[in-house]
């Protein structure tokens, strides 16, 4: 009689934990994912109710949820299409459906931190360190990602991802993405205009004095082509400087937003004010000898062009960009039957190359996402699901692309349909790579990552915390004054040179060095 009572009494006590367990989950849904939400094993599953999601132990998926995300670049013509098939899936696996927000190219660096400013109800979002990944986490814009959740929410991102790779995503010790899980090149190179180059005969450009050869004959000759378009955007630096300072003089230059960089070579990693240096001073007389030749467009300050649509459509002879990028553009210009011939060109063909590290591309959480839970979910399914992950990596099989095995896929002719957006943050080891990308391409990146190199400062991320309002004005003065002289506007460089350290003194840029420096010493202090 005793064990009968005892066996009722357990089972009261059971029952009021499942609901107190419930209602723990739904206020986690709606405070940021600060509690954990009930286990869907604990429930009895009918059948009007789709199962958990998330491997063993995930999030109770039995209420239907609508989650946004902000990608940067131009909204795809067939994101209906795409998106419609997409979120027939996700609402089968995870009874969710997504909304993307495209943030264009022209403007996305001016937007995307006022989607935070301004509190936007979004879920997910695009994060990357060059797209401002640890000053957002350090304000707080993005929801710290636990060891917890990975195991919950990300159970098959878990199991792939390299702890490497989460070790470099972490700011402070703490996480706020889940990263690419596929590696990559973010080296520079120069895609060009290689039937120009034959017609005038010029010699192969495999250098900085080559490609200023081949821009000013072009300048000189080809009427209505400009020779070369950069990337629009909000940098401080001219295009072509990761190119002529970085790769050139195998220098690292932090995140492109300071005026800083230290030799690779340099153990210590002894910081410098690149606006300082002999080679900044050479530079500019390099580029404003190209200037005077008209080897860009006059208003190039303040254009909005698409660099990559220029050089399809020829009206422009050469842009820079990464590996990738300029061999899907060769892809796209090949599959559309382009009368041009086109080539890279490495003009630091000797120096030292690296691979991109893991925050290169990759998806964060809004910190004040009513459905964290939901949104690490759906990543894990971006990046590790099969089906998923070809919908939106390459859109619609038989309309998009037609896939060639496991790992490769032909481009249809609507290819160019869905391309050119930040979907890069779901890459991952299911990744196809397109049958038409041109081989020149992918033997560079063989190259290089036979010979990468790795540096003690290659994790190394800076707290701003100290010198927020330093580096606001020092921003400013590198897009007033530096910018210009870059692009040679400034007639006399000397003078706007010294004008431009002067304003970066003003500016506190010694305090924000002393600050950069000191957690460079301890960095290093912490790995010996």
């Amino acid at each position: 009689m005793l064990n009968k009572q005892r066996t009722v009494f357990m089972a009261i006590v059971l029952t009021l934990v499942m609901v107190l367990a419930a209602c723990s989950g739904n206020n986690a849904a709606n405070n940021g994912g600060s509690a954990a939400p009930a286990n869907a094993s604990d429930k009895t599953e009918t059948a009007a109710e789709p199962a958990a999601a998330g491997g063993e132990g995930g999030a109770d998926t039995s209420e239907e949820v609508q989650l946004k995300m902000i990608f940067v670049g131009p909204k795809p013509a067939d994101y209906d299409v795409v998106f419609a098939e997409l979120n027939k899936k996700l609402k089968e696996k995870i009874n969710a459906t997504l909304e993307g927000e495209f943030l264009d190219w022209s403007d996305w660096a001016q937007k995307y931190p006022l989607k935070f400013a301004a509190n936007e109800d979004f879920d997910l979002v695009y994060s990357a360190n060059w797209a401002g990944y640890h000053d957002q986490a350090l304000k707080g814009g993005f929801l710290e990602i636990t060891d917890d959740m990975i195991a919950k929410y990300l159970p098959k991102t878990q199991e792939a991802m390299p702890q490497v790779s989460w070790d470099q995503a972490k700011v402070n010790g703490k996480l706020f993405m889940v990263p690419q899980n596929r590696g990559e090149s973010v080296e520079k190179l120069i895609l060009y205009r290689e039937d120009l180059r034959k017609k005038y005969n010029l010699p192969a450009i495999d250098s900085p004095e080559a490609y200023a050869t081949y821009l000013k004959t072009i300048a000189e000759n080809e009427k209505g082509i400009t020779p070369f378009t950069p990337e629009t955007g909000d940098w401080k630096y001219h295009n072509l400087d990761r190119v002529l300072l970085k790769q050139q003089y195998e220098w690292n230059m932090f995140d492109l937003d300071m005026p800083f960089a230290f030799k690779l070579s340099d153990a210590k990693g002894q910081v410098f004010n690149v606006y300082q240096t002999q080679e900044f001073k050479d530079l500019l007389a390099y580029y404003k000898d190209l200037a005077d030749h008209n080897a860009w467009a006059k208003n190039v300050l303040n254009s909005k062009d698409d660099h990559q649509q220029k050089f399809k459509q020829g009206l422009t002879a050469s842009i820079t960009h990464n590996n990738g990028t300029l061999g899907n553009v060769m892809t796209q210009m090949k599959q559309e039957n382009s009368p041009y011939e086109v080539a890279l060109a490495d003009v630091t063909p000797d120096k030292a190359k690296s691979i991109a590290i893991s925050t290169q591309n990759g998806t964060s959480i809004h910190a004040t996402s009513k459905h964290p839970e939901r949104a690490l979910m759906l990543i894990d399914l971006m990046q590790n699901d099969k089906e998923i992950h070809d919908l939106i990596m390459y859109g619609v099989q038989g309309v998009h692309y037609e896939p060639v095995g496991d790992t490769v896929f032909k481009a249809t002719d609507k290819n160019a349909n869905f391309t050119n957006f930040s979907n890069w943050g779901f890459n991952s080891p299911l990744n196809r790579d397109n049958e038409a990308f041109p081989k020149e391409a992918s033997d560079l990146v063989a190259k290089w990552e036979s010979g990468v190199y790795h540096y003690p400062l290659e994790t190394f991320v800076f707290d701003n915390t100290k010198v927020k309002t330093e580096l606001a004005n020092i921003g400013n003065v590198m897009l007033r004054y530096a910018l210009p002289l870059e692009y040679g506007v400034v007639k006399d460089t000397d003078k706007g040179l010294a004008q431009l350290n002067e304003q970066l003194d003003a500016a506190g840029i010694e305090k924000v060095r002393q600050e950069l420096q000191a957690q460079i010493d301890a960095f290093l202090a912490n790995q010996q």
